[in-house]
């Protein structure tokens, strides 16, 4: 269901069918609410007491209130990253953008878009902060749907795509390293890599309804 949502197959907004689901899942209605209420409780889904359960739309607000919280959030995870990180975490970030890269040379959007989330969840992890990972978590649901819908999966490797592969490769070495400025700063210039081109997309001239940019205080 995670993966569903995260890559689009289940859209945004979309209403659940819980008897659909029943059958696609081999479970029955009791435990899959259960499960129902914990996607809601992640963010993925929301829960309507007519409705039913409904894929977390993603609004002219809430887009806005992402890239509000975006910079912020992913520049004070990866300074903590880089302070508590321990070997183990930072052998499995490793392994994470192995399968990123690979996802990038065969134009794998899906997996591209999940390896991305996985990586800067990983990051969240070793930031070991019971009140930012949430957050966190939250973010990468959209940020990963936002990549689904911008980037094409019949587009070439672009040069953006590499630089984001090579950023990925510098939040590693950073955080082995232990430099909490510099996994800071380069947390923002990687999420501004994305940004201006993602809020082009989503937010048209015509429509004049700028998402704005946040300075992110050393």
């Amino acid at each position: 269901m995670r993966r569903r949502v995260l890559t689009q197959e289940l859209e945004p907004g979309a209403y659940l069918d819980e008897v659909e689901l029943s059958e696609r899942y081999g479970i029955s209605r009791p435990p899959l609410r259960e499960v129902l209420r914990q996607l809601v409780g992640e963010g993925y889904l929301l829960l309507h007491e007519n409705r039913g359960a409904q894929v977390a739309p993603m609004t002219h607000k809430t887009l806005r209130n992402f890239f509000v919280a975006a910079p912020m959030i992913y520049a004070a995870v990866s300074r903590l990253a880089a302070e508590h990180a321990r070997p183990a975490q930072i052998a499995q970030l490793k392994e994470i953008q192995l399968g990123f890269r690979r996802a990038i040379s065969g134009g794998d959007a899906a997996e591209r878009a999940l390896l991305n989330e996985q990586f800067h969840s990983q990051i969240g992890e070793m930031a070991d902060n019971e009140y930012l990972l949430p957050s966190l978590r939250r973010l990468l649901i959209d940020h990963a749907r936002i990549g689904m819908t911008f980037y094409s999966p019949r587009r070439e490797v672009s040069a953006q795509q590499v630089i984001a592969a090579d950023q990925h490769d510098a939040f590693i070495a950073l955080i082995e390293a232990g430099d909490a400025d510099g996994a800071g700063d380069l947390a923002v210039a990687h999420w501004e890599l994305a940004r201006a081109q993602i809020e082009n997309f989503i937010s048209p001239e015509s429509m004049q309804l700028p998402l704005g940019r946040v300075s992110v205080a050393s």
